[in-house]
């Protein structure tokens, strides 16, 4: 039995993680690891979002949500979105019925559409290409 510091145990300890490097403390060459086929890294799949066909995001409005809110919440959903823009896109849709958010790529689109109707807004995404606005 060992009352208080048990010496021995603490210097297996040190041995064994002096000896596990197998450099005497050098770090080792990190290991990269390449992608598998079938599995897209980071990179490609920021390249292929930019190569994607665009998409709108488009506000439509409501009878249940106040101006004040639908402008903080864009401008909490969409990267970049100023104060000016947010209370103009609040306005186009509540006098227009609906309105441009943001144009990106699909994925982004489906991204911010869902965000902004999980703060409650009406929002929708169509291919940039066609549609009405």
């Amino acid at each position: 039995m060992c009352k208080g510091l048990c010496f021995n145990f603490g210097a297996s300890v040190v041995k064994s993680a002096a000896t596990a490097g197998r450099g005497g403390g050098l770090l080792e060459r990190p290991v990269i690891e390449k992608a598998t086929p079938g599995r897209e890294s980071e990179f490609d799949m920021r390249r292929s979002r930019k190569m994607t066909p665009p998409y709108r995001v488009i506000l439509h409005n409501d009878d249940f949500n106040k101006r004040e809110y639908v402008v903080q919440v864009l401008m909490k959903v969409i990267p970049g979105m100023t104060l000016d823009n947010a209370v103009n896109i609040m306005q186009e849709a509540h006098y227009n019925g609906l309105s441009l958010v943001i144009i990106c790529a699909q994925a982004d689109a489906e991204e911010h559409c869902m965000q902004l109707r999980g703060n409650g807004l009406l929002s929708s995404i169509e291919p940039a290409s066609g549609g009405c606005c």
